[in-house]
């Protein structure tokens, strides 16, 4: 089970990666990696923020249909992001593990490239 505590434990030992005052997102060269989910409670009211709940940046569609295959429990969807590579997470039900790649690979979707090559380089090095 992932907590507010571990995303944010995770997002921020991304190098370069940033958050909002409220820590419900995270970016990385001013471009969104992790935030959170905005629910419609009620029809034609605002969305409002579940805490519970992360979108996160993927590749395409295609991965998205992958994980929600893969544990629907874990991963879903909803019309507003219909044709959006994002992912819907319930935070309560992903492991740490799988939370941190993909955090992770989502960094790597937004980073600039020369971040990348710095942190691939830095890699190398351990």
């Amino acid at each position: 089970m992932a907590t507010r505590d571990d995303l944010r434990r995770i997002a921020l030992a991304l190098p370069e990666t940033t958050t909002d005052n409220d820590g419900f997102s995270y970016s990385v060269a001013g471009k969104a990696i992790v935030w959170t989910w905005l629910e419609r409670v009620h029809p034609k009211k605002a969305r409002i923020p579940n805490p519970d709940v992360i979108a996160v940046r993927i590749a395409d569609e295609s991965e998205k249909e992958l994980l929600i295959e893969m544990n629907g429990s874990v991963f879903f969807t909803e019309p507003h992001y219909h044709g959006y590579p994002a992912i819907l997470v319930r935070l309560p039900a992903i492991d740490t593990g799988m939370l941190e790649t993909l955090v992770g690979n989502a960094w790597r979707l937004r980073a600039p490239k020369a971040l990348l090559a710095k942190a691939d380089a830095g890699e190398e090095r351990d």
